[in-house]
C-alpha cells in the first residue's frame, strides 16, 4: 500500500504545491531531511516539501524505486490529480504546460526532487515562457548521445531473466508486445531509454496506409495490395526490398482489422502524396494518427500490466557461444547497469533524425542547419548495437527530408491537409509544384523558393474538416485573413499574386484537371472564408536505412545469415523505403512488422 504523499507541478516555469498531512510518516533520513530546510537544496521541491512539514517518508515509501517511476508517478496524482486534470488547471497558460500533443506524460518528465526541474517540451520546443527553465535542457540533452563502446566491458551489477525483451516503446515495441502476448508470451519486459513512451509514433501525423479495407469500401474508393505495392516501389525509386514490399501491402489491410478488433478504429480515409488511391487511415474524428495510437498502445499497456521500464536505455547485446543473441546490457536511470537474459530480443529503436552528428557523417550534403521533426531519442542506439553484434546495414545514405515542418515548431504538417485541398504557394504568391507529389520532389522543390519555405494555402472548409491543421493554430503559427488579399499581407505573401493564384487553381479544380503541375485528386475549391496560410520548411524527418531483416522481421549478419533470437521492426530496419517513403508508409511498417516480430520472437520463444 502506498502512503498519500505530496506531488508538485510546474507551470509555465513557476512551482506550485499542493500538500497534505504527513506529520506522522517517520523520516527515512533526518539529516538529509535537515539539509533539504535550508541552502541551496531548499529550492528543490524535496527542500519546499520538507519546509512544509513533510519528510522523506512523505514521498519514498518505499526503499525500492523502479526506473519506470510509475509508482513514484500515482503519488503525485493523489494530490494534484492526472494530468488532464491538472491541464484543466493551467489552461489559462501559453503554452499549458499540462496539456501535451505526446499525451499522458510522466510528472517525473520534468520534476524531481532533488535536482532542478526541467521543462521536457524544451527539448523540441522554444517557448519564452520557458526560458527559465532551459538550466536543465542541457542535463536532459546529455543523455540522448552517448557513447556506446564504453559499456563494451562492463559488469553488471544484477542478473534478470525474461522469455522476450522489447527495446523501444514506439508503435513497432508496442505492437510486439501485444502480438507476443496473443501469441502465448507470458514473461517480456519492455525498455524505453526516454522518460515518456511513443517514439517517434507518438509524433506521427497523418495516417496509417493500408490497402482492400472497408473502411476504403465504405468510402467507394478502389484499391488493392498490388497497388500499394507498386506505389511503394515507385516511390522508392525501385530500390526497396520487393520482399518486406511485399508484406508490407499484402498484410496492410490484416493490420487494420488487428488494430479495429482491440478498440483502436482507423476508419478516417485521406489521401498521401504518391499513392494512386486515398489509402491513409486515421481516426475517425481527423486527428493525428500518432497520439491516438500512442493512448491506445498505453492504455493497452496498463490493462496488461506491462513491465515497461522508462529511463532504461540498451547498450549492449549480448551473443552466446553460438552467436546467438541472449539478452542485453541496459542502463537505468537509479539502478545503473544491469544484465536482461532473453530468449528473444526485439529492436524497436526508431532511427537516427536527432543525431545531428551521425547525418553529417553519412549525408555531408544535408545542411547542419536543417532541423528535425524526430524526437531527441533517435539516436540511433539499435542500429549500432545491432551492428556491434554482426548485423548487417542496408540503404544508410537513405535520410529522407519531409517539406512541411511548420516554421517555428518541430511539428509537422500532415498530407493530408494538401490532400483535403490545401495549395502550396511561394512568396511570391505563386504555385510551384504538385501539391501530391513524393516528398523527394517537394522537399527539393520547397528549398529552392525565396528563403527557403513555403506556404500552405487553405480555407474554412478544410480547417473544419481536417484536425491536423489544428497544432498551427494552438501554436500562433497559422496566418489568417477575411479576403486572400487580407490573407497575404497578413502571412507576407503578395496578395495580388496569392488572390490571383487561388482563383487560377479554383477553375482547375471545377474542371477536375490540373494543366499546369499535374495534381491528382483536384477537385475541392478554395473559395469558402475564412482563409489561412501556415509557413513550413524542409526538415529531417525519416531514417529509411537500417538493419537488415527477412520478412519474419529477423535480422540478417553480413553474411546474408539470421542472427538468432535478434528480431527488429520499425524504423530501426531498412529495406521497406528504398529511396523515399510515401507518407503513411511508416505508421503501417511499425503495425505489421511490429506483430510479425511479436509472433515470430513467440514461436523461438515456445521452442527453447
Amino acid at each position: 500500500m502506498f502512503k498519500p504523499s505530496v506531488g508538485y507541478v510546474l507551470m509555465a516555469g513557476v512551482l506550485s504545491f499542493a500538500f497534505i498531512n504527513a506529520a506522522s510518516a517517520e523520516p527515512f533520513n533526518a539529516d538529509l531531511s535537515r539539509q533539504y530546510m535550508s541552502g541551496d537544496k531548499a529550492a528543490y521541491l524535496a527542500g519546499v516539501h520538507t519546509k512544509k512539514g513533510l519528510d522523506c517518508a512523505a514521498c519514498h515509501t518505499t526503499n525500492v524505486i523502479s526506473d519506470s517511476e510509475t509508482e513514484i508517478n500515482k503519488q503525485c496524482a493523489i494530490c494534484h490529480g492526472s494530468l488532464e486534470q491538472m491541464g484543466t488547471k493551467t489552461s489559462s497558460q501559453t503554452p499549458n504546460p499540462h496539456k501535451s500533443h505526446i499525451g499522458q506524460m510522466q510528472c517525473t518528465a520534468c520534476h524531481s526532487g532533488h535536482v532542478p526541474s526541467v521543462a521536457y517540451c524544451t527539448n523540441c520546443h522554444d517557448f519564452p515562457t520557458l526560458n527559465k527553465m532551459k538550466q536543465g535542457v542541457s542535463r536532459l540533452k546529455a543523455k540522448f548521445t552517448d557513447d556506446l563502446s564504453k559499456y563494451e566491458e562492463l559488469k553488471p551489477v544484477k542478473i534478470e531473466k525474461t522469455d522476450l525483451l522489447i527495446v523501444g516503446s514506439g508503435a513497432a515495441g508496442f505492437t510486439a508486445s501485444m502480438a507476443a502476448r496473443e501469441a502465448g508470451v507470458k514473461n517480456l519486459i519492455m525498455i524505453e531509454k526516454m522518460a515518456v513512451p511513443g517514439g517517434n509514433s507518438q509524433l506521427a501525423a497523418g495516417g496509417m496506409n493500408a490497402a482492400g479495407t472497408k473502411f476504403q469500401k465504405q468510402a467507394g474508393i478502389e484499391d488493392n495490395p498490388q497497388l500499394m505495392f507498386d506505389d511503394t516501389m515507385k516511390g522508392g525509386k525501385n530500390v526497396s526490398n520487393p520482399d518486406l514490399v511485399r508484406v508490407l501491402a499484402d498484410k496492410s489491410n490484416e493490420s487494420i482489422e488487428w488494430l479495429d478488433k482491440h478498440g483502436a478504429t482507423l476508419s478516417h480515409v485521406g489521401q498521401g502524396g504518391g499513392s494512386s488511391a486515398a489509402r491513409m487511415h486515421g481516426p475517425a474524428d481527423g486527428a493525428f494518427v500518432g497520439p491516438y495510437l500512442s493512448k491506445f498502445f498505453r492504455d493497452e499497456a496498463a490493462k496488461s500490466n506491462l513491465d515497461l521500464r522508462l529511463n532504461t536505455k540498451l547498450v549492449k547485446l549480448i551473443k552466446g557461444t553460438n552467436g546467438e543473441i541472449t539478452g542485453a546490457l541496459v542502463k537505468g536511470k537509479h539502478t545503473g547497469i544491469y544484465q536482461i537474459d532473453a530468449k528473444a530480443v526485439i529492436l524497436a529503436t526508431g532511427g537516427i533524425g536527432a543525431n545531428p552528428e551521425l547525418i553529417q557523417k553519412l549525408r555531408p550534403d544535408i545542411s547542419p542547419e536543417v532541423k528535425t521533426s524526430n524526437q531527441p531519442g533517435s539516436q540511433g542506439d539499435g542500429i549500432i548495437l545491432g551492428e556491434n553484434v554482426g548485423a548487417a546495414v542496408v540503404d544508410v545514405k537513405e535520410i529522407q527530408l519531409n517539406p512541411t515542418l511548420l516554421v517555428g515548431s518541430p511539428v509537422i504538417v500532415s498530407e493530408t491537409v494538401r490532400g483535403a485541398g490545401a495549395v502550396f504557394v511561394n512568396k511570391e504568391g505563386k504555385r510551384f509544384i504538385s501539391e501530391l507529389t513524393t516528398r523527394d520532389k517537394t522537399s527539393a522543390a520547397v528549398s529552392k523558393q525565396t528563403g527557403g519555405v513555403a506556404y500552405e494555402i487553405f480555407d474554412q472548409k478544410v480547417r473544419d474538416k481536417v484536425k491536423q491543421t489544428g497544432a498551427a493554430f494552438e501554436l500562433g503559427l497559422a496566418k489568417e485573413g477575411r479576403t486572400l488579399e487580407e490573407l497575404g499581407k497578413n502571412a507576407g505573401i503578395d496578395p495580388k499574386n496569392l488572390a490571383a493564384t487561388i482563383a487560377q487553381y479554383n477553375k482547375y479544380a471545377e474542371a477536375g484537371n490540373d494543366p499546369e503541375f499535374g495534381r491528382p485528386k483536384i477537385s475541392a475549391k478554395v473559395d469558402t472564408p475564412n482563409f489561412y496560410a501556415i509557413e513550413v520548411t524542409p526538415a529531417i524527418h525519416y531514417y529509411m536505412g537500417g538493419l537488415k531483416i527477412n520478412p519474419q522481421a529477423k535480422v540478417i549478419d553480413k553474411n546474408g545469415k539470421v542472427i538468432e533470437g535478434l528480431f527488429a521492426a520499425g524504423e530501426v530496419t531498412g529495406g521497406v523505403h528504398g529511396k523515399n517513403r510515401l507518407g503513411g508508409n511508416s505508421i503501417s511498417e511499425t503495425i505489421t512488422f511490429g506483430r510479425i516480430s511479436g509472433e515470430e520472437a513467440a514461436k523461438r520463444i515456445a521452442n527453447n
